[in-house]
């Protein structure tokens, strides 16, 4: 009877609540497993993309890489957690991996934000709580960083990207700090550009040249356009495409893919790109 009694007392004290699914195709991050009698409720991930985190003084960093964000709801029936508790618990995880507390703000009242580095065996990931509605919704954002991957894809794969885009990025395309001379480098690159060319007899391209924003404007407009030039050049002396079926822009910082704040983000940003015309 005094269990019975016990346990009478205490189911006032016991949260309980309807599981609910996860959304389709999502999964907790290795990183940081979900607050108890929570769902997922949205969920996204990308191979390379960015996001901007908030640091001390409320200074933010743009860091690239993997990403992943995971949205939370509790579950039908639970009481969800407070702000604190919801940023103390993922704290307190984070940090049994190394991780370092760079910001935090809590407003009960209304929820909280925190911001954690984590540096592994050589591995860097970054990771923004954020919590919203006093805890009945909360997102994990991690970026696990890295460079973009600078690849040289196939012709066919540019000839789908510009018929679906109608423009492709190109990479593997090199030239050495404010030159327009094509590095040797950048062979694979131009014969696939050839190889789609002559693949597909009708398309006309114009080639734009892209920097990032570090320097002079108008510089690097007139480097952008020189380095197109050059590209077109090599296409039409060399392997013998005809000159009508080419044109060269520069544009130099005015189109860039993501932020410039960060080496990686130049990297990006500095291309030539394939616009069917």
């Amino acid at each position: 009877m005094r269990l019975v009694r016990t346990l009478l007392l205490l189911l006032p004290f016991v949260w309980t609540g309807v599981l609910a699914d996860d959304v389709e195709g999502s999964k907790d991050h290795p990183l940081l497993s979900r607050m108890p009698g929570y769902h997922i409720s949205d969920y996204a991930h990308k191979d390379f993309d960015a996001f901007e985190f908030t640091t001390k003084d409320r200074k933010t960093v743009t860091v690239e890489g993997r990403k992943t964000i995971v949205g939370y709801r509790p579950n039908e029936g639970v009481r969800p957690a407070s702000p604190l508790q919801i940023v103390r618990n993922c704290q307190n995880s984070l940090a049994k991996v190394g991780g370092k507390m760079l910001f935090e703000e809590i407003e009960a009242d209304l929820g909280g934000n925190t911001t954690v580095q984590v540096a592994k065996e050589g591995k860097e990931a970054w990771v923004a709580v954020q919590i919203f509605d006093k805890g009945a919704y909360y997102t994990v954002n991690v970026v696990e960083k890295e460079a973009m991957k600078q690849e040289v894809f196939s012709a066919d794969t540019w000839r789908d990207q510009i018929e679906a885009d109608g423009h492709t990025a190109i990479y593997g395309i090199y030239f050495d700090t404010n030159k327009a001379d094509l590095k040797p480098e950048s062979e694979p690159a131009l014969q696939e550009i050839v190889a789609l060319l002559k693949k597909n007899a009708a398309l006309s391209l114009r080639v734009v040249g892209h920097t990032d924003s570090t320097g002079d404007f108008a510089h690097n407009v007139t480097l952008s356009e020189a380095r197109a030039k050059t590209v077109v050049t090599a296409l039409t002396t060399r392997f013998g495409i005809a000159a009508n079926r080419l044109s060269a822009h520069g544009v130099g910082p005015l189109a860039p893919v993501t932020s410039n704040a960060t080496d990686d983000g130049k990297a990006r940003n500095r291309r030539v790109e394939l616009v069917g015309r």
